[in-house]
């Protein structure tokens, strides 16, 4: 009989015990035999460790001094784990008891398939797709993200329409199946994100060496979502806008950026004016944050540029911004048609 592929669950924890309590009863009923279930805990002052060693024995515990964030906070503890497949799991994320089967027999079709994500709804709003990755990320031509079912702040209700299995440009970080062979091989996430759109940048990365993103929607998991940094929090912004500015200027050829980079610094800056106007002007002081903090990483020693890259699919050839606002296409299926 053939030996299921090795699986490990880790799930990133910062302060989550509330999550924790919540969620891991449901990672610990998942059906797939050839599991690990570990929580690496980012340097947490609350008493999450001591919670799950004492609730949870089956659970693995991996601990640092030090928040390292996202990004290198999986990079520090995935060099920990052996296993064919990491799954990095919010701590704010309730799955379903056979979510990783359909998951893992389809990138197990294809050695090339190097990373992928359940189907996300939203944990409070069971019917409705969930803003971190919905059923698989794209993007546009801009470097603007977006996902079947989430097009920037408008939500899908989930009918069905997005179930097939189909490649996408990212899988979202929330709940990221990944090849351990092929996370080690790009050196994991950018540690300079810190958090947020670094598996962007790392499916891009992915993309081009070769391999493929795809969305298996016939697993679902349910999202809370903001669990870490809430919405709209000058942190989350600032980091949203810089990461944003330096995933295209690592990724995109010099001919591109020549005049994406300024058509993307102008619309950043007529976000945060509207956002100044509205009231807001933390926002708007998070997003020249963000310029001046691009602008010093591309001045700095240790930028990275990844060089010209080759035709990658799944990126939309076309402006989600001038078809959400000016022509008010809500829907990722009035934006991208089939085929």
């Amino acid at each position: 009989m053939q030996t299921l592929p090795s699986v490990a669950v880790v799930i990133l924890n910062w302060n989550g015990k509330n999550f924790l309590q919540q969620f891991l009863p449901s990672v610990l009923a998942s059906t797939y035999k050839n599991i690990r279930v570990i929580v690496a805990d980012n340097a947490s002052t609350d008493d999450s460790v001591a919670y799950v060693k004492e609730a949870f024995t089956s659970v693995e515990v991996l601990t640092s001094t030090v928040n390292y964030g996202f990004a290198k906070g999986y990079n520090f503890f995935l060099k920990q784990v052996q296993a064919d497949y990491y799954v990095l799991l919010n701590s704010d994320v309730e799955v379903t008891p056979g979510w990783i089967e359909p998951v893992i027999q389809l990138m197990e079709t294809d050695e090339k398939i190097a990373a992928c994500q359940p189907k996300l709804l939203a944990w409070n709003q069971k019917d409705e797709f969930e803003y971190a990755g919905a059923s698989g990320g794209w993007i546009d031509a801009l470097g603007y993200p977006f996902s079947r079912g989430r097009i920037f702040d408008v939500l899908e209700k989930d009918h069905g329409q997005y179930n097939d299995v189909a490649p996408v440009f990212w899988a979202s970080g929330a709940s990221l199946f990944i090849k351990a062979a092929a996370f080690h091989e790009m050196k994991g996430f950018d540690e300079y994100f810190f958090a947020h759109q670094e598996e962007i940048d790392l499916c891009w990365r992915l993309q081009r060496k070769g391999y493929k993103i795809y969305v298996c929607p016939q697993s679902v998991v349910y999202h809370v979502g903001g669990g870490t940094l809430p919405t709209g929090s000058p942190r989350k912004v600032f980091l949203n806008f810089r990461n944003n500015l330096v995933m295209i200027a690592k990724n995109m050829s010099a001919v591109e950026l020549l005049w994406k980079l300024p058509v993307r610094v102008g619309l950043d800056m007529v976000s945060a004016f509207k956002e100044l106007l509205s009231g807001k002007p933390g926002y708007w002081l998070a997003v020249a944050k963000a310029h001046l903090a691009f602008c010093a990483w591309v001045l700095s020693k240790n930028r990275k540029r990844e060089g010209e890259h080759p035709a990658i699919k799944n990126i939309y050839k076309g402006s989600v911004v001038w078809q959400y606002f000016v022509r008010k296409k809500q829907f990722f299926s009035e934006i991208v048609k089939p085929g």
